[in-house]
């Protein structure tokens, strides 16, 4: 695993500043939207009943959402309506949860066409996500799960909701991920990535985007010279 050399900027610039917790308030929504634009993250991520958001004044954050949240077991109209919603209200970015029965079963054509779904009522510029939840996936299911994102007209594929008990983010996902989409779509790796160390592995492994609820930690822990803890070929591997 290369050492990754990323000062505080350049390492916020990756990251979705995320608030998923059912239990948030529009209070605690508000405090992520300000802490966002004091650290320069690239986005907040936030859940899509606490749209529309006012941003701080001069904020240039982009606003994410979910869709399908968490388990991806919806209705692909619900889905797709629900992402229409969420771009009425704002949202610049959508990260929808994958059919993962669907998935299981085999069925990639249902994949697909639930992933279209989303991006016809999503449609560019809005920055739509697949969340295809790669702890609870084959490497086989990982790299179809990729190519029928890709097929859909997806613009990322995204590891994990941090919400599924099989586990959020691992450095072998990502990489399988990257080398499947070859630089077509970005990565997102989001799910057990609390430290420096997780996040700079994550990056070294392909990712192009990190879901963190816990940024400032993250930014913290670079080193004072702004290279960073050295890469950990496990960091993530369990927990979200």
């Amino acid at each position: 695993m290369s050492h990754q050399t990323l000062s505080r900027e350049e390492l916020a610039q990756y990251v979705d500043h995320t608030l998923l917790k059912p239990e948030s308030t529009d209070a605690d929504v508000a405090a992520l939207a300000e802490e966002a634009s004091a650290l320069g993250t690239y986005s907040i991520c936030i859940s899509p009943s606490k749209l529309p958001i006012a941003l701080p004044a001069g904020s240039t954050v982009k606003i994410a959402t979910v869709c399908g949240f968490p388990s991806g077991s919806h209705h692909a109209e619900v889905k797709a309506a629900e992402a229409a919603h969420a771009v009425l209200d704002g949202a610049h970015e959508v990260d929808m949860v994958i059919n993962l029965g669907a998935v299981k079963s085999g069925d990639w054509a249902q994949v697909q066409a639930d992933i279209e779904a989303v991006r016809a009522a999503a449609a560019h510029p809005t920055v739509l996500k697949v969340i295809i939840e790669s702890a609870a996936l084959t490497d086989d299911e990982i790299v179809k799960a990729c190519e029928a994102s890709e097929a859909a007209g997806a613009d990322f594929v995204k590891t994990s909701t941090g919400f599924h008990p099989a586990g959020g983010a691992s450095v072998h996902a990502v990489e399988l991920m990257a080398r499947t989409v070859g630089g077509r779509l970005g990565v997102k790796a989001s799910g057990g990535v609390r430290t420096a160390a997780d996040a700079l592995a994550m990056i070294a492994a392909g990712a192009t985007r990190l879901g963190l609820s816990g940024t400032a930690a993250v930014l913290d822990g670079l080193d004072d010279d702004g290279t960073g803890p050295a890469a950990s070929a496990t960091a993530g591997a369990t927990g979200y």
